[in-house]
């Protein structure tokens, strides 16, 4: 009966959500058993050791990374729009060669004899 009751348990847990990982694992660093949290979540000692893990090295890896500077917010746009200014002169000269195609006495078209 207690093995049915485990498995009722965990069923009803289901998943656990980043939320409630965060939770237990806030309870560890509060200075909770591992051994007594893992029984009353119905999880192992070494998944909750890898959540603990996963926090330090996002909160590690948060505190690494930079704001996003205004500056770089100007170089994006610059780029988008150095990018969209090599597309339309592509086509602008598709459109030359086609014309040039078409107009045997187009102006800058070299005499063929």
């Amino acid at each position: 009966m207690k093995k049915q009751q485990k498995q009722d348990r965990t069923a009803e847990r289901g998943r656990f959500s980043a939320k409630r990982k965060k939770e237990a694992v806030l309870r560890l660093l509060k200075g909770e058993e591992l051994d007594a949290l893992s029984r009353e979540l119905g999880v192992t000692a070494a998944v909750l050791s890898e959540w603990r893990e996963k926090f330090f090295a996002g909160a590690e890896a948060n505190l690494k990374s930079r704001e996003p500077e205004p500056a770089d917010d100007e170089v994006l746009r610059l780029k988008a729009m150095v990018g969209e200014l090599m597309m339309k002169n592509e086509l602008l000269a598709e459109k030359a060669r086609l014309l040039e195609g078409n107009a045997p006495g187009f102006p800058w078209r070299k005499s063929r004899g």
